[in-house]
């Protein structure tokens, strides 16, 4: 839409604004988002990952280089969110060694997804291989059809 249309008393206008009003400098402590959610919003957005639908099975796979098993934790919340997470740890520096250049990211990661209704939250495996985290999550199987159900029409 063309801004120079659309006049200062357009019904598009006075909502932003109105929103605008709403985050006024007073509120900004109510609204503002916990070091937590930060920290973890951080973690997340670096931890890329892929979701593949199978017939079967739901699979996330994430890229861990790196990382023993140890250091990765696949677990269940609210029995319908997948939460991939752990930390990559910083390599202890030798005496005499410095870094030139660190680009390898370092500390804790974090993904979170939320399983479909048919996803089976009792069958889920994870393998990590070659750096790369694989975390099957099984289907429940189709309810079977039912099947219409015929009532007797009686004459009285």
């Amino acid at each position: 839409m063309d801004s120079r249309m659309m006049g200062f008393d357009s019904p598009l206008f006075s909502a932003l604004q109105h929103m605008l009003d709403a985050t006024d400098d007073s509120d900004k402590s109510v609204s503002a988002p916990t070091r937590t959610y930060v920290r973890d919003t951080k973690a997340m957005a670096a931890t890329p990952a892929d979701v593949k639908e199978y017939p079967n099975s739901y699979t996330f796979i994430v890229d861990m280089p790196g990382l023993k098993s140890g250091d990765i934790k696949v677990h269940v919340e609210d029995d319908n969110v997948l939460v991939i997470s752990g930390e990559r740890k910083r390599e202890e520096e030798k005496e005499g060694v410095k870094y030139v250049r660190m680009e390898r990211r370092v500390g804790k990661f974090m993904r979170k997804f939320a399983l479909p209704e048919n996803a089976n939250t009792d069958k889920i495996s994870a393998v990590c291989q070659d750096g790369v985290l694989t975390v099957t999550v099984e289907k429940l199987p189709l309810p079977e059809p039912k099947k219409p159900k015929t009532i007797e029409v009686k004459i009285a």
